[in-house]
């Protein structure tokens, strides 16, 4: 993971785990201590949240053992949850405004980073998806929360318990999506996905900067303190739910590419 300057006031955090950018507690961390030192720095205004590859970031990485514990980002040490919960909050924390350039899929825990942001700017090709009922799982890293404040309960609920991907043009017309960057035939759709970002990032560095903040910090007014609190009850639903067979389903499901036959227990 990388931070490069953008001109003289945006800041580019690139996830750099091409070409899915897979979830876990050590990329959150990173980011969380970028943001940190992003809002330490006074002549940052704006952060801007990328990823190279294919999906801007496509959940975590269950494919190589098939185990139900990296499904959903963490180990089955008594710490796990809290330690990754723990970096969710101070991601929530950050003071800066950030834009999401979200390429491919955001999914799973990918998905609570998007939405993590202030603003997402999408493609043609992206999708959203908050897929934990497609395995079995209750949402975490505060989407319970998160989710329903971008796009409202009833979309949120829509979201949650069919599992299913949103589309581009859906996720705007919701606001899930903020921006639609246009891509050409043969276009490097994340680069023209990032550029948007950066744009818009140049739009908000050109504003007040004590007013920017002072204004974000009104807006998203208890958010940390929702997801603090949201996240301690996710990851005790999570640890109930990773003990059942509908778990195993899922998982197999997911790694086989075939829709999962669920037997409630």
């Amino acid at each position: 993971m990388t931070v490069d300057r953008v001109g003289e006031h945006v800041a580019l955090v690139t996830l750099r785990r091409p070409p899915h950018n897979y979830f876990d507690v050590t990329m959150i961390r990173r980011v969380a201590d970028l943001y940190a030192d992003a809002d330490a720095d006074p002549s940052v205004r704006v952060i801007v949240l990328a990823s190279e590859g294919r999906n801007f970031c496509a959940g975590a990485n269950f494919g190589g053992d098939g185990n139900r514990t990296t499904a959903i980002g963490f180990d089955d040490a008594p710490d796990g949850a809290t330690a990754l919960y723990a970096e969710a909050i101070r991601v929530f924390s950050v003071g800066t405004p950030v834009v999401a350039a979200v390429q491919g899929i955001a999914i799973g825990g990918g998905l609570g980073l998007a939405v993590s942001a202030d603003f997402r700017v999408a493609g043609p090709s992206t999708r959203f998806c908050a897929n934990f009922s497609r395995l079995g799982l209750h949402q975490g890293f505060g989407l319970s929360v998160s989710l329903p404040r971008v796009v409202g309960q009833q979309h949120a609920l829509d979201m949650l318990l069919t599992g299913r991907r949103v589309g581009a043009e859906e996720a705007l017309r919701f606001a899930l999506a903020d921006r639609l960057v246009p891509v050409e035939g043969g276009a490097d759709e994340p680069a023209a996905i990032r550029d948007g970002a950066l744009a818009l990032a140049a739009e908000l560095a050109e504003a007040a900067p004590l007013a920017v903040r002072s204004i974000r910090a009104t807006q998203r007014a208890g958010l940390a303190e929702e997801v603090a609190r949201i996240t301690a009850h996710e990851a005790v639903e999570q640890a109930t739910l990773r003990a059942t067979a509908d778990v195993d389903e899922g998982i197999a499901a997911s790694l086989e590419r075939r829709a999962p036959r669920f037997a409630g227990r």
